[in-house]
């Protein structure tokens, strides 16, 4: 097993078990395409996969990590852990592709509760997070993230394009932004202008068609009366896990999402 390479909003780390317990034993191919931390795919590690999502500082990130694990270590070891590296490297948008990486791996490293998050205007901007007793560099997580991602195509792309050679025999999971608020779970405020009410429902039809093409379809979502609506012929399950998204204590209470399975 390996640990995910970076902590993401949304990460599944404590639902990952509930996931793999959906996941046949013998599969061909394995689709993430919302692939954010990555946490269930490190803790799978399938012979084949195809990872995507969205954002092409996250792809690139895992690319690089992939086909240049070393030159990434090499510029992650000339980063310092300090309040004055951090808002200095924050404000810089490096052109190099493994330099682009090395930040990342960075800033979600050393923010205020591990949270790489983006602005409106497309920036991160999250303070530091003043844990001078992180490692920047942790090369051996780096390589073996680099071994796991070496199985894995990886594309920059919308989920619908990121499953469409999935067919029988494979898993596809699904795991959007949660765009419906339910009680404290903190994701809409995060998420409700890149991921609409409309990309639900058309979310919903592509994992009924992976479902009708013969894969095994897994979706985690939000415990919402509007989302079971959209998977009433999936089967639920409903997981509580403690909430570590939000800044505030308030928003950290234990919360509920549902797993749907079809």
């Amino acid at each position: 097993m390996t640990r995910p390479l970076l902590k993401w909003p949304g990460g599944k780390r404590f639902l990952a078990k509930h996931i793999l317990s959906l996941i046949p034993k013998k599969f061909d191919r394995y689709f993430e395409p919302f692939i954010g931390g990555g946490a269930v795919f490190f803790l799978l590690q399938p012979s084949r996969a195809v990872l995507s999502d969205a954002d092409p500082d996250l792809i690139n990130c895992y690319t690089q990590v992939r086909d240049c694990p070393d030159r990434v270590i090499s510029r992650l070891a000339g980063l310092k852990n300090t309040e004055v590296d951090y808002y200095r490297i924050r404000a810089q948008e490096p052109r190099a592709e493994t330099t682009r990486a090395a930040r990342l791996i960075y800033l979600s490293t050393l923010a205020f509760n591990g949270i790489y998050r983006l602005n409106l205007s497309g920036e991160f901007n999250v303070p530091y997070g003043h844990k001078t007793h992180l490692k920047v560099c942790d090369k051996e997580r780096v390589r073996k993230a680099s071994a796991a991602l070496a199985k894995a195509k990886v594309l920059c792309c919308d989920f619908e394009s990121g499953v469409m050679a999935a067919g029988k025999g494979d898993v596809v999971y699904l795991d959007p932004p949660y765009t419906v608020a339910h009680g404290a779970n903190g994701f809409l405020k995060y998420n409700a202008k890149i991921f609409s009410w409309t990309d639900q429902e058309r979310l919903a039809a592509v994992a009924q068609a992976l479902y009708a093409r013969g894969c095994r379809v897994i979706v985690s979502n939000a415990d919402h009366p509007s989302i079971a609506r959209l998977y009433s012929r999936f089967t639920m399950v409903r997981v509580t896990r403690p909430s570590n998204i939000s800044a505030k204590i308030a928003y950290r209470s234990h919360i509920t999402e549902c797993l749907f399975y079809r």
